[in-house]
């Protein structure tokens, strides 16, 4: 016995010794992250040295250098535009794989705390919405930018109309107006280089940033609104230019071969302008579909602008528009597959609960979103959910909670509700034909749960916003239940509801089951305000009872399909490179054996023979992978353990039991339901932060945008009138607005 007590000090010490191989991927990560950083600086950098003299010398050195190569000045547009987004994905593509499936650093510092540039609201009012200090200098880059930009080429364009056989002032005023035009032009490309690397939903680039998909949302339509006005502008020049010149129908139906070709810029900046207008937040809100429709004449605009400028100029935003082609294609392949909902619940508020079946080896993250496709409903429709379950609920499923406020969603009810009386009219032996599908896009969402890094928490939610803090609460649990490594002890609930039947939403989280005892380690708190009834109803203390579940006993484990950016990320990674890497090989063969043996030189077509490579790279090798990909995928899933019948059954009226209400007496938490009034910010923030402390208290906030707009406005005047050691308030938002 104590030969080997005096041997454990020894294995604990070995244990301790090997503790440092752990700390070398991270090393690695944090290494290859500054690599990133420096390249993006350095890209940026080039952007704003591009309309100096600098700037134009090192472009026509690096062209120089090109000439008569196989690639051409193509290849010169490649190196200094695209590349440098190429190898920060090739390189976030490392980063992740290294950091694998660790969990995610949430150690607690001894340090007070510290204002974080991501999570303090600058802007909280204004077209922009809630602006963070990080956003807001990428706003002020931008701007910066495009007015240095103007400025220089301005100045160059009056120096080169001595240039010009221009004679008399309006020959003079109509080349100044074109010069204009073609500056601005330029200008819309440097900005079409970011327009599509936001909304490549499974990026890599994305992941290895953590910019989850909602926020990059934001990002995409305010590059879009700036691009757009670019090019319009772009247009509008040249269109004065030539009717002072009285060329303008002619010049409006040109179609260069060799030189910019007029007519598809005409097309595509038609398609811009259509999309544009019906994005505009009156005319979106009012008619989405409208907007959603008319937005997918993205192809019409990239065809036709390629088209308009060839291969090397719209070689400058080739990477971004690659790299969303990746994503839509791979996201094509997962929405074709056709999902069993395991279960399907109905609540009282008008709500629907729905518990979608997925492979275990599909990770996903508690502030994770997903987007829903129901055939039965529309082919071409997709709705956006935040999940409502965690990750550690089970492997093999996860929920989302879908308010009914539409026609999509009253039919989804609908469509519930009969099957529902089907299902109790029918023969057992009949039932079996009698299930949901849908087809499922994700998830999508934050790379790494934050949430778990905050000792103290307030959740701030609206209605149906209160679906992913019940995913974070569950999640929550699950860490500390299990002993995985989570830092949250302190978390508040705002709730903000119009009617009281909403109250059992709370109850498809239970609480008690997946922690035992918690409020010995978790100290919680729920306010309800319930703005619409001045008092409790009538019959007080009976809460109103979701409608029983329609469950589909015809469960064939048709799951979620893992072809996902946001998936297996050793996959997603081979996917990106083998595709850029056949971009190469299409592009250089097509060099080789037809453009440089029959001189073809014709712009338009040179630019559509690239967008054709780019299609083909990832059609050939893309799809290559997405093959092999999908064979490993139902390989790993043919090994997973197998369920039996009864088992599959144990698991549905699991989940069942769980969105049926249970009395709110027996959870062990504070829960303050208050009728006829509103949250009072000021006061909720200002006595936790006295109780709590000097601490870092982060807010999440999921509701409509004059929720948000409050809760920024209280984080940054706390923050602001902030004394000593006082809590300082992380503002984040969870919220998906299009």
């Amino acid at each position: 016995m104590g030969e080997l007590s005096s041997q454990e000090p020894l294995l604990l010490k070995k244990e301790n010794e090997f503790n440092y191989l752990k700390k070398i991927p991270l090393l690695v990560s944090s290494t290859i992250k500054g690599i990133m950083w420096v390249i993006f600086i350095a890209w940026a950098a080039f952007f704003f040295v591009l309309p100096t003299e600098f700037g134009r010398e090192l472009q026509h050195k690096t062209i120089r250098a090109t000439n008569g190569t196989l690639f051409g000045t193509t290849g010169s547009t490649f190196l200094l535009f695209s590349f440098p987004v190429f190898m920060i994905a090739f390189l976030g593509i490392i980063r992740l794989v290294l950091s694998g499936e660790d969990e995610p650093q949430v150690k607690k510092t001894a340090k007070g705390p510290k204002f974080r540039l991501w999570t303090f609201p600058v802007l909280v009012d204004g077209p922009f919405g809630v602006v963070t200090a990080t956003e807001m200098i990428g706003v002020i880059l931008f701007s910066v930018y495009i007015v240095w930009a103007v400025i220089m080429y301005t100045i160059q364009n009056v120096d080169l109309l001595s240039l010009f056989d221009a004679h008399g002032m309006k020959e003079k005023s109509a080349l100044l107006l074109e010069l204009t035009g073609l500056r601005f032009g330029f200008i819309g490309l440097i900005c079409l280089a970011f327009l599509f690397l936001p909304v490549a939903r499974g990026s890599v680039l994305l992941r290895a940033i953590d910019i989850p998909f909602e926020h990059a949302t934001r990002y995409h339509v305010w590059l879009g609104h700036l691009t757009m006005a670019l090019f319009t502008l772009h247009g509008l020049f040249y269109v004065i230019g030539w009717a002072m010149r009285g060329r303008l129908v002619e010049e409006l139906v040109d179609w260069k071969n060799v030189g910019v070709a007029n007519l598809p810029g005409v097309i595509s900046l038609a398609a811009g302008l259509l999309m544009w207008v019906t994005s505009l937040p009156g005319l979106r809100r009012k008619n989405f579909e409208l907007f959603f429709y008319t937005h997918q004449l993205y192809v019409v605009f990239v065809v036709f602008l390629v088209l308009h400028v060839g291969d090397f100029i719209f070689m400058m935003a080739g990477a971004g528009i690659f790299l969303f082609m990746l994503d839509r294609f791979l996201r094509f392949f997962q929405s074709r597959k056709t999902v069993d909902i395991l279960s399907a619940t109905c609540f009282p508020c008008g709500t629907v609960e729905l518990v979608i079946s997925k492979p275990a080896n599909l990770d996903y993250n508690a502030l994770g979103w997903i987007f829903l496709q129901i055939r039965e409903l529309s082919w071409l429709q997709w709705h956006p959910f935040s999940v409502s379950s965690s990750p550690l609920d089970g492997k093999q499923h996860l929920a989302i909670l879908i308010k009914v406020l539409g026609d999509w969603t009253e039919k989804l009810k609908g469509n519930i509700l009969n099957l529902s009386v089907e299902q109790s009219e029918t023969e057992p032996l009949l039932q079996h034909n009698r299930k949901i599908t849908a087809s499922v896009e994700g998830p999508y969402g934050h790379e790494s749960p934050y949430h778990l890094t905050y000792e103290n928490l307030i959740l701030v939610a609206g209605g149906i916003g209160i679906s992913p803090f019940l995913a974070i609460l569950s999640d929550i649990l699950h860490h500390i239940n299990d002993g995985k490594p989570c830092l949250s002890r302190n978390i508040l609930i705002v709730w903000a509801i119009k009617n009281s039947d909403e109250l059992p939403l709370l109850d498809t989280v239970d609480m008690e089951a997946i922690c035992p005892l918690f409020s010995d380690k978790l100290n919680l708190e729920l306010q309800t305000f319930v703005t619409r009834e001045s008092q409790p109803p009538l019959e007080e203390g009976k809460t109103p009872k979701a409608m029983q579940p329609s469950i589909s006993p015809g469960f064939k484990g048709c799951r979620m399909s893992g072809l996902v950016g946001t998936g297996n990320i050793v996959w997603s990674g081979l996917y990106v490179v083998v595709s850029t890497i056949g971009l190469v090989i299409t592009t250089a063969s097509l060099n080789i054996f037809y453009v440089n043996p029959f001189n073809v030189y014709y712009w338009w077509y040179k630019g559509l023979l690239l967008i054709g490579c780019m299609a083909a790279s990832i059609l050939i090798f893309g799809g290559l992978v997405i093959a092999l990909w999908h064979l490993w995928e139902r390989k790993t899933s043919s090994k997973e353990e197998p369920e039996d019948d009864t088992k599959k059954v144990d698991i549905l009226q699991h989940q069942n039991e769980a969105s049926l209400p249970k009395s709110f007496g027996e959870a062990r938490f504070v829960n303050n339901i208050r009728y006829g009034q509103r949250p009072d910010f000021q006061e909720i923030f200002g006595s936790h932060a006295k109780s709590w402390g000097s601490v870092d208290i982060g807010v999440i906030v999921c509701g409509p945008p004059t929720l948000q707009t409050s809760v920024a406005k209280e984080c940054r005047r706390q923050n602001l009138q902030r004394r000593g050691h006082q809590a300082i308030f992380h503002f984040n938002s969870h919220s998906f607005d299009l």
